[in-house]
C-alpha cells in the first residue's frame, strides 16, 4: 500500500475502503471528511483510523441522513444527539430489512406458482405440497362489507382493502394473491367456500390465522379460463372414480396472480385438497 510517513494517499485510502478518490474528493468538498495532513508537497494524506469514519459516513448516506447530521455526529460534540441519531438510523435500518423481506416473500410466491406453468390443463395429479400460512377471512364476515348489488370488482376491492388493513394492524406480510377455501360435503367434493384467504410470511398470532398442513395431495390446474368450475367437478369425478380418500378444505388458488393474470388466456387456477395417509 502506497504510504508516506505513515499517511495514506487518497488513492491508497480509496482503495482501503472499497470506494473511489472521486468520492473522497466530494466528501472533501462538502466538508463530510477532510484529510488529515497535507504535505510538503500539497498533496493531501489521510489517517487509517479514518476507516471508521469513511465507514459511518457511507452506512448514514445509504439510510438517507442529511450531510449536517452525519457531520455533527462525526465530530462527538454531543453524544445526546448521536445516540438519537443512530436509533433514528437503527429504525430505518429496520424497517427497509422488512420490506425488502416483504418483496422476497411476493416474489418467492410468484416464482413458486409460476413453476407450475408447464402442468398439463384439467389432468388430476399428486405431489407433495409444503405447509403454508394463510389470512383466511370468513365469508360470512366479507358479505357484511358488501351489498347484494356490489359487483366482483367491487367485492375483491373489499377483500384486498381488509386484508392490508388486516396486514397493518398486526404487522404481517401477505403476498396479496387470493384463493378460496371449500369445506369438505359427504360426497367428498367441494362444497361451499368458507374463507377466502391470501398467503402470509410466517405463522402469526391473530384471530384470522389458518394453517394449510404440509402433506400428498391431489391437485389439478385450470388453464386459460377465469371460471374454473369445471376443474372442481373433474377433481369430484377423479377422487370418486379412483375411491381415494381426502381429508380436509379444498384450496383454490389463482397462481398466475398479478403478473399474467390479466389476459384470460393466461389465467392459471389451481385446486387441491389433501389425500389421506392410506391413499
Amino acid at each position: 500500500m502506497e504510504q508516506e510517513k505513515g499517511w495514506l494517499t487518497s488513492g491508497a485510502f480509496a482503495a482501503l475502503c472499497g470506494t473511489t478518490k472521486e468520492t473522497l474528493r466530494h466528501y472533501k468538498d462538502v466538508g463530510l471528511l477532510l484529510p488529515a495532513h497535507q504535505g510538503d508537497n500539497r498533496y493531501f494524506y489521510y489517517d487509517v483510523e479514518q476507516f471508521y469514519d469513511f465507514f459511518a459516513i457511507s452506512i448514514f448516506r445509504q439510510t438517507g441522513t442529511p450531510l449536517e447530521e452525519i457531520r455533527r455526529c462525526l465530530r462527538g460534540h454531543n453524544t445526546a444527539q448521536t445516540l438519537e441519531l443512530l436509533r433514528e438510523q437503527r429504525g430505518r435500518l429496520e424497517a427497509e430489512r422488512q420490506k425488502l423481506e416483504h418483496m422476497d416473500f411476493v416474489l418467492s410466491s410468484a416464482l413458486r406458482n409460476l413453476e407450475f406453468g408447464p402442468v398439463l390443463d384439467m389432468i388430476p395429479q399428486t405431489a407433495w405440497f409444503a405447509e403454508e400460512h394463510l389470512m383466511a377471512l370468513p365469508v360470512g364476515e366479507l358479505e357484511d362489507m358488501v351489498t347484494p348489488e356490489t359487483n366482483e370488482d367491487e367485492r375483491m376491492i373489499a377483500v384486498l382493502e381488509r386484508c392490508r388493513e388486516l396486514c397493518g394492524q398486526y404487522g404481517i406480510q401477505a403476498d396479496f394473491q387470493l384463493g378460496a377455501i371449500h369445506l369438505l360435503e359427504e360426497q367428498r367434493g367441494p362444497g361451499a367456500i368458507s374463507h377466502l384467504y391470501t398467503r402470509i410470511k410466517e405463522k402469526a398470532d391473530f384471530p384470522y390465522y389458518m394453517e394449510k398442513p404440509a402433506g400428498k395431495y391431489l391437485y389439478l390446474c385450470c388453464r386459460g379460463r377465469w371460471d374454473i368450475s369445471e376443474g372442481y367437478t373433474a377433481l369430484k369425478n377423479y377422487i370418486q372414480k379412483q375411491g381415494l380418500e381426502i381429508v380436509g378444505n379444498f384450496y383454490a388458488c389463482d397462481l398466475a396472480g398479478f403478473i399474467l393474470n390479466s389476459v384470460e388466456k393466461n389465467a392459471v387456477s389451481m385446486i387441491s385438497v389433501q389425500l389421506s395417509a392410506s391413499s
